[in-house]
Parts: structure tokens; C-alpha cells; sequence
């Protein structure tokens, strides 16, 4: 009886070990990971236009929306899985930094966020839709909850600095609401078309029942050339 109790209890000792050891994995291993993943492709893109490697562009839509920014040149189509913008949200820290690749695919938000494919392309007409993880692989949305309206969401591309505001968020919904990266979302408040920002991540933090949405209009745009937009100046 004593050497069945005692088996027992090393078996309980190491099934909890092996927890633990999941739950540091989880936790801690796959930040680091994602970490460096996600600085190996802000350093990729940064190496890639200092050297003038800038994707080619098509000739800007002239008629923008009045009142709004003038469309910038079109960029061509991005690189599935790969890495063609930087996003900045000074709300969540002025060193918070992280790449937009393309595709929303499980191994792309592994290495940063990931930009919806079938929506628009940076600074363009329409609704360019970012996801990003809540929890696990670098934590990018980690504080998602603490965004506001009138809070900036600043992204650069190489050349040009896209300042947007948020003007709605979060809100809660369910994953099957794909409305929420519609051209002109329905429960954003939008009525007509225009240039605007979605970003979604799951919710609760460690659950994925939900989803949290901000949406935000593209308020300004300069050159990189001029130096950082006042939305990241300290």
C-alpha cells in the first residue's frame, strides 16, 4: 500500500512539474522568442530602406476626401508573411514598437501583427485591418483595453509617417463578427467611405471567446524625411 501511495505521489509531483514547466514555456520562453523574431524583422525592414529598397508604387487616387489627408501613391501588393510596415501606439509606451506583416496567418502573428489580407493597403481608401495577440508570442496588445478615443496610432512604411486616431474602442464582440473590418464598418459610427485604421486582438486576455475592435481614422501624413510626426515626439 505504502510503495502505491508513493507512486502516486511521484506521478502528482511530476505532472505538476511538467505544468509548471509548460506554463513558464507559455509565459515566458515564446515572449522572449517572439521578442527576437520581432526585432529581426524591424531590423530587416529598417536595413531594407536605408538602402532605398522601397516597394514600388502606382500613381496616387487624386480625389481625397475633404477634409482628409491626400492619398499617397499606391504601394504594390504586399509579400505574404512578410514584414512592410512599423506601428507605434505612444499609449502603450514610447518604446512599444512592432512590425505589420502580411497575412493574419498563426506563424505570421507569431512574428508581429498581422495586416488582413483582402483589406486596404496603408494610407489608402478603405479600412486597413491589423490583428494582433492579447497574450503568448511577445504579448503586442497585452494592454489593448487601456486604448482611447483621441489616442494615436502612428505606422511608416519607409518613406512616408501615417498618423491615425482612434475614434471608438474597444469593443467587444464575437470572432464571427467579421463586419468590423468592413470597407466602412457598420458599429464604428462611420457613414461613408474614407481612410480608416481596425485593430483586433482576442479577449479575454488569456481566452479567445471574444474579440476587442478599435477603429481610427488617418488624421495626418509626412514624409519620413521631415523627421518623427508629433504623436511620437516626447
Amino acid at each position: 500500500m505504502r510503495v502505491v501511495v508513493r507512486s502516486v505521489s511521484e506521478l502528482c509531483i511530476t505532472v505538476g512539474a511538467l505544468i509548471v514547466l509548460f506554463v513558464v514555456y507559455v509565459l515566458f520562453w515564446t515572449g522572449v522568442k517572439a521578442d527576437h523574431v520581432m526585432d529581426d524583422q524591424i531590423d530587416q525592414l529598417q536595413d531594407q530602406w536605408s538602402q532605398g529598397a522601397v516597394r514600388p508604387t502606382t500613381p496616387a487616387d487624386p480625389a481625397g476626401q475633404a477634409g482628409a489627408p491626400a492619398d499617397p501613391p499606391k504601394p504594390a501588393p504586399y509579400q505574404s508573411g512578410k514584414p512592410f510596415a512599423i506601428m507605434y501606439i505612444p499609449r502603450l509606451g514610447f518604446t512599444w514598437n512592432k512590425p505589420v506583416l502580411e497575412n493574419t496567418a498563426t506563424g505570421t502573428l507569431k512574428k508581429g501583427l498581422g495586416h488582413y489580407a483582402h483589406t486596404a493597403q496603408l494610407g489608402q481608401k478603405g479600412n486597413f485591418a491589423v490583428a494582433g495577440h492579447r497574450r503568448t508570442y511577445g504579448d503586442p496588445f497585452k494592454d489593448f483595453p487601456e486604448l482611447r478615443r483621441g489616442d494615436a496610432v502612428v505606422l511608416t512604411d519607409g518613406t512616408t509617417w501615417f498618423t491615425y486616431r482612434i475614434d471608438k474602442g474597444p469593443y467587444k464582440t464575437v470572432p464571427s463578427d467579421i463586419e468590423v473590418i468592413d470597407p466602412v464598418p457598420r458599429k464604428s459610427g462611420y457613414t461613408r467611405s474614407g481612410r480608416y485604421l481596425t485593430l483586433t486582438t482576442c479577449d479575454p486576455e488569456w481566452g479567445h471567446s471574444h474579440r476587442l475592435i478599435v477603429w481610427a481614422h488617418l488624421d495626418s501624413t509626412q514624409p519620413v524625411e521631415s523627421g518623427k510626426p508629433p504623436a511620437l515626439r516626447r
